[in-house]
């Protein structure tokens, strides 16, 4: 079918991309010119969430529009299953070619997953990811995390991966035949994720002595949820020198300034190529990146910095130019967009909804939340939150409940969850979360992954999850 009859999408993704370190989500330092540009040309989206703050089962999660709990994919070392119903199967279905440049971190065997060829390299589907045992509880880190000692200017082979999944995606676009078919490219990028080094220019634009700190109040850290406490703990998240957390802020900063420029570029294309009114962009990430807030680096949590990520879809005259929306979304419902999008056969459930209505005004009911969950490392037992108008919910099993009102608390250091005002909020959220989220059998499905996999990994020594090339 003609590419003229339904658009092209180019969906491009992030890794570990807090939105409120760009310059286009109002950090006053980070410089994104390209997502500005991306803002002015389309939609924004002000309060969009992953579905777990994790690489793998963030992105299994939107790769099937399931949420975790649903398709098992637990966590860094449990690869989604190869029957599973993906994007990529339903927009070739529907006649388009879809393939993959650079990262989705699928961790098994099958590396494609419904995409036709992977233009570039996986780095982090062919790294080992370590087996947890909930047993063992979250043990303290023998020693500080090691990210922002090696924070600094330079080249890894992050960077070198990165590089080529933009180099095969321009190829990719530039090609005569994308004029002959309708087509999906997913181009996925390692950046911002650590190693926080980057290369010497992009390192130059943030000198140490302008990085913004961290805000973390007086005592906030003593009183934190003992969620958060643990996790700090098992991740080696030390109260660390100021030098060393600029560092660390420098390099991400540089970072995601070098990921805008691949943005840029890839927009570049599409312009010469005479495709760019004929294709659907989006802009995400599969989740974001603590950068030392609330005591805490790296995600896995449901802070905003963690949680929350940067969302821009734009459309020429199909999809409003500039507009910014502040309901909530979630990933999955970007799944329910692309397949809305692209006419693709609607066979699997999903747990999104099409954002097309929402960004074009026609969705008053629109439901206005996010759900997340984690079941990985930095914790032994199930953690959730929903994210519904203007207030955040977290259930983590056996510890107490939080309630934020992200309207008067952007920074999420009052936990109303036993405020005797919001009750009847806390347990309307908690009640709405625990309709489709059962913690206690999650848990034992967890626990038994966990088992299997781990006499899988001492019976075999672990040749049975090693991608082969």
């Amino acid at each position: 079918m003609p590419s003229t009859d339904r658009p092209n999408v180019l969906f491009i993704m992030s890794d570990e991309h807090g939105p409120m370190f760009s310059g286009t989500y109002g950090h006053p330092l980070v410089q994104t010119p390209n997502m500005a540009r991306l803002a002015a040309n389309g939609v924004t989206f002000n309060n969009a969430y992953c579905n777990s703050p994790l690489c793998m089962p963030s992105r299994m999660s939107f790769i099937t529009g399931r949420y975790i709990h649903h398709v098992g994919t637990w966590d860094n070392a449990t690869p989604l299953r190869s029957d599973a119903v993906t994007w990529a199967h339903l927009l070739r279905a529907a006649g388009y070619d879809v393939v993959l440049s650079g990262k989705q971190h699928f961790g098994g065997l099958d590396q494609l997953h419904g995409f036709r060829a992977q233009l570039a390299r996986d780095l982090h589907a062919e790294n080992r990811h370590g087996l947890f045992d909930w047993s063992n509880g979250t043990p303290p880190a023998t020693r500080p995390w090691g990210g922002l000692e090696g924070a600094g200017p330079g080249t890894t082979a992050e960077i070198e991966v990165d590089d080529l999944a933009e180099e095969q995606a321009l190829v990719y676009l530039r090609h005569p035949a994308r004029k002959e078919q309708p087509w999906a490219l997913n181009v996925s990028f390692i950046a911002p994720h650590f190693p926080l080094v980057v290369p010497q220019r992009f390192w130059d634009l943030y000198p140490l002595d302008a990085i913004d700190l961290p805000e973390i109040p007086s005592g906030h850290l003593e009183n934190q949820h003992p969620v958060y406490k643990r996790m700090r703990s098992m991740f080696g998240c030390i109260d660390f020198p100021e030098t060393l957390v600029r560092r660390g802020r420098a390099g991400y900063y540089g970072l995601i300034t070098y990921l805008d420029e691949k943005i840029g570029r890839l927009l570049d294309a599409l312009e010469e190529t005479d495709q760019l009114n004929n294709t659907v962009v989006v802009y995400t990430s599969d989740h974001g990146e603590m950068n030392g807030e609330h005591g805490m680096w790296r995600k896995s949590n449901f802070y905003e910095a963690s949680a929350r990520i940067p969302l821009q879809i734009a459309w020429p005259g199909h999809l409003p130019a500039g507009r910014r929306i502040d309901e909530v979304v979630s990933l999955v419902d970007v799944t329910a967009t692309l397949l809305d999008i692209a006419g693709a056969p609607q066979i699997t459930p999903l747990d999104g909804d099409s954002l097309v209505p929402l960004m074009q005004g026609d969705a008053e009911d629109w439901k206005d939340e996010a759900f997340s969950e984690y079941l990985a490392h930095g914790v032994a037992r199930p953690m959730a939150m929903l994210r519904r108008g203007r207030y955040k919910f977290n259930y983590s099993l056996g510890d107490p409940p939080e309630l934020y009102d992200l309207q008067n608390d952007s920074n999420e250091f009052h936990n109303l969850a036993e405020d005797a005002s919001h009750q009847a909020i806390c347990e309307d959220l908690q009640a709405r979360l625990l309709s489709h989220w059962n913690p206690v059998a999650i848990e034992g499905q967890v626990r038994q992954s966990q088992k299997e996999r781990l006499l899988m990994e001492a019976a075999t020594d672990g040749t049975w999850r090693k991608p082969v090339w």
